[in-house]
């Protein structure tokens, strides 16, 4: 087995280790690239060929699969943690007025830190909000 044949080889392992690792959809289309490239190698191609090979495959891959994959991969990733509060109903518990920098709302049993959508509105103990956004750890909410 030739150098290149190698070289191709070994990076095509490495980039679908990193894939592997994350999982993230940003390698995989040059390790099909690379493929190429050791498939053309072996063959007896010309160096310029196989790195000729190894762009147009990868950006080919890339342009025809990635909208595709990203589509149909990971379509609805889930919410976790914080995240999976945006939306969801809570309580106010101490009443929310950004202009006097305080506020708390419960939800699901955990008392958070709010803060209101609407810069001058107030909302009383008591009433119902919905979370809009996280922002650090600070729920921004709005009467529901």
């Amino acid at each position: 087995m030739e150098a290149e044949s190698v070289f191709w080889l070994g990076l095509m392992i490495v980039l679908l280790v990193i894939e592997l690792a994350t999982m993230g959809l940003t390698t995989i289309w040059f390790a099909g690239g690379s493929l190429t490239a050791f498939i053309a190698s072996m063959a007896g191609a010309q160096l310029w060929l196989q790195i000729v090979l190894f762009f147009g495959i990868s950006i080919l891959l890339l342009i025809f699969t990635r909208p595709f994959a990203v589509h149909y991969i990971n379509k609805n990733p889930a919410r976790t943690n914080a995240d999976s509060l945006i939306g969801k109903t809570g309580i106010v518990t101490e009443e929310i007025s950004n202009l006097e920098s305080k506020g708390q709302v419960q939800i699901q049993g955990q008392i958070w830190t709010a803060r209101s959508a609407k810069e001058e509105a107030t909302m009383k103990p008591g009433e119902k909000v919905v979370v809009e956004e996280i922002r650090g750890v600070k729920l921004i909410v709005r009467r529901e």
